[in-house]
């Protein structure tokens, strides 16, 4: 087994993880009735599910330009996803009156 065949099994075994954890969240996203349990399911997805598909496809593509590409925006979705779960979680309460 050559090192190109190590890495593309590597990185299929991340995107396989990854798209694991979003299908999983996503489904069991479908099974809360109100947004708030909904939110709860977003947070694997970002910060885990999107880092392992970065991962992934930068292990795939070789290390340059695209890599870095992939890596950055798993890196601002990670970074970025709390605080829109967290803002989104804020206006629909305040939509529902809980403020």
């Amino acid at each position: 087994m050559t090192a190109e065949d190590v890495r593309h099994v590597v990185a299929v075994g991340l995107a396989a993880a990854g798209t694991g954890v979003v299908v999983l969240s996503a489904l069991a996203a479908l099974t809360m009735r109100e947004v708030y349990g909904r939110l709860h399911f977003l947070t694997p997805v970002t910060s885990l599910g999107a880092p392992l598909i970065g991962v992934a496809l930068a292990v795939e593509n070789g290390w340059g330009l695209t890599a870095a590409l992939d890596l950055l925006t798993a890196g601002l979705l990670t970074v970025t996803g709390p605080a829109l779960a967290a803002a989104t979680g804020r206006v629909a309460a305040h939509h529902d009156g809980l403020r």
